[in-house]
């Protein structure tokens, strides 16, 4: 379906902000300063760490804390003995685990592609594991010399597992944000997929830090949030998209991050479908609506917008007509793994 075809909706943000989906990870290995710094001069509003722990309790950029497949881990033979098997938010994984290096020992680890069937390797082995502090100071480094505040939107990863290793991360992360000038200042905005660590912080910044906002993360309708889960709950990501739920989540946050699906679904063709309610109920509830994941590659594209036969292949022209569709949803940010092409849709629409 063209993006012609869709209601066009206002978003309920002044301005619609491109985030930089673990920087510009279409680009250079995710979560590292290269790909963040590939973002900020790409137009990324915001750049988005996901925030794991070591043993030693430093909170470090990576998507998860399994990181066998984002390292070079496998080749340092002094932690061969470190791949385990351990169960993260009740699946069992078998691999090599922050919270079983120090910081030290991180350090002498490499960033490695996460995607090498769709994107280059060139930078593996390049670039090596952050913290949070590294990432904030860079930011403001960057910040200063772009002439632009620019966003940080860190992701609390697995927050219930590394609780029950004693392992908060809530209060670290609040530290680390007031322990910075530019985080006292600079637009903030903490996310997760799990509820109660978000009613917590909301009830620490109720006071105090109006430059930090909260997103409730949203997965596929019939999961659920691991903390409750673990709660033995019922509560689905289905049921907090209906307008009841999205009230719910308006009382602890000020957005909401669903999967771009939920917004216009594909159809059993791979082609756009119509768009649903969620953007209307959202913004009735006061909420914004920040998708992700918009990236550039045909795989992940609607038929509707992919070039040529290869699933691998770059379509960049692709994603920006794709993004119009949905910024003529009314959404109000969105995540992109580049974000030099989502800059290029918000400035066209």
């Amino acid at each position: 379906m063209s993006p012609t075809t869709h209601a066009v909706e206002k978003p309920l943000a002044a301005k619609v902000l491109v985030i930089g989906h673990r920087g510009a990870s279409a680009l250079r290995p995710e979560h590292t300063l290269a790909a963040y710094g590939k973002a900020i001069i790409d137009g990324a509003d915001f750049i988005e760490p996901d925030l794991v722990m070591t043993r030693d309790g430093v909170l470090v950029a990576r998507h998860e804390n399994a990181i066998g497949g984002t390292t070079d881990v496998a080749i340092h033979p002094q932690f061969a003995t470190r791949k385990t098997a351990k169960i993260v938010d009740g699946k069992r994984v078998t691999d090599w685990f922050t919270e079983d290096f120090t910081l030290a020992e991180l350090k002498t680890l490499r960033a490695r592609e996460r995607l090498p069937q769709f994107r280059s390797t060139e930078y593996d082995g390049e670039f090596p594991i952050v913290t949070l502090e590294e990432i904030i100071d860079f930011v403001a480094t960057e910040s200063q010399r772009a002439g632009r505040l620019i966003g940080i939107i860190p992701e609390l990863k697995s927050g219930s597992y590394f609780r029950q290793l004693g392992l908060p991360m809530e209060d670290r992360l609040l530290d680390a944000l007031s322990k910075h000038e530019y985080t006292r200042r600079a637009p903030v905005e903490i996310q997760s997929f799990e509820i109660g660590n978000l009613k917590y912080l909301r009830e620490q910044l109720r006071s105090e830090r109006e430059n930090i906002r909260l997103l409730q993360l949203l997965d596929l309708p019939d999961r659920q949030p691991y903390d409750v889960v673990a709660a033995a709950g019922s509560l689905t990501y289905g049921e907090m998209m209906m307008p009841t739920g999205l009230r719910d989540i308006a009382n602890y946050a000020d957005a909401i991050g669903p999967d771009f699906r939920a917004i216009i679904p594909y159809l059993p063709d791979g082609s756009l479908g119509q768009a649903s309610m969620l953007v209307r109920d959202a913004h009735a509830a006061g909420l914004e609506l920040h998708p992700y994941t918009f990236r550039p590659e045909n795989h992940y594209l609607a038929t509707d917008f992919r070039q040529g036969d290869d699933p691998h292949g770059y379509n960049g022209d692709g994603m920006i007509k794709q993004l119009q569709a949905y910024l003529d949803a009314g959404v109000d940010a969105f995540f992109t793994d580049d974000p030099a092409l989502g800059r290029q849709a918000v400035d066209k629409h």
